[in-house]
């Protein structure tokens, strides 16, 4: 709904303002961790320089007093964000990439990286982009073999592998 020439009220959704609340709030407490986990490495001045945890100390410091004006700004404003923060079909759409990102990276531990990553190009290239089949397993083939050659062979750094390439000795 509209006010009379005003922005489009939230109606029950997550509001900017809202947003702000809960990351303001999540990145204090990562300041905080931060500067507990700094603090027990040592987080002073020895005589030979600083100590392990001195700069992710005041790192830790600087996110959470910035995450605390954040904070404080938000909830004291006199005209608060309260427009909604993303509608229902862009909240689809970004699940529609982070549904199958979250299924990747958890496929990668079992049927490895090369695997996963070819059958992650054929979701998308299929399923989103509606690409015809041919180039679908054209596509998704070639590159993850590409990676592995550039990966495993030239480059020599070892990543996930599944059952595949244990079948052919990696």
């Amino acid at each position: 709904m509209r006010d009379a020439g005003g922005p489009t009220k939230s109606e029950g959704r997550v509001t900017y303002r809202s947003m702000d609340v809960v990351v303001a709030a999540i990145l204090m407490g990562v300041g905080a961790l931060v500067m507990v986990g700094s603090y027990e490495l040592g987080a002073g001045w020895s005589p030979t320089g600083p100590d392990s945890g001195y700069f992710p100390f005041y790192i830790g410091v600087l996110i959470l007093l910035s995450s605390t004006v954040t904070l404080l700004i938000t909830l004291f404003t006199k005209s608060p964000n309260r427009t909604p923060f993303v509608e229902p079909k862009q909240f689809l759409r970004v699940l529609q990439v982070l549904i199958p990102s979250f299924i990747f990276a958890i496929a990668i531990d079992y049927i490895g990286i090369y695997v996963a990553g070819g059958l992650f190009i054929a979701c998308f290239m299929w399923w989103l982009g509606k690409y015809p089949l041919p180039k679908v397993v054209v596509v998704s083939v070639l590159v993850p073999l590409i990676l592995f050659v550039v990966f495993e062979a030239w480059f020599l750094v070892p990543l996930p592998k599944g059952p595949l390439e244990a079948y052919f000795g990696y």
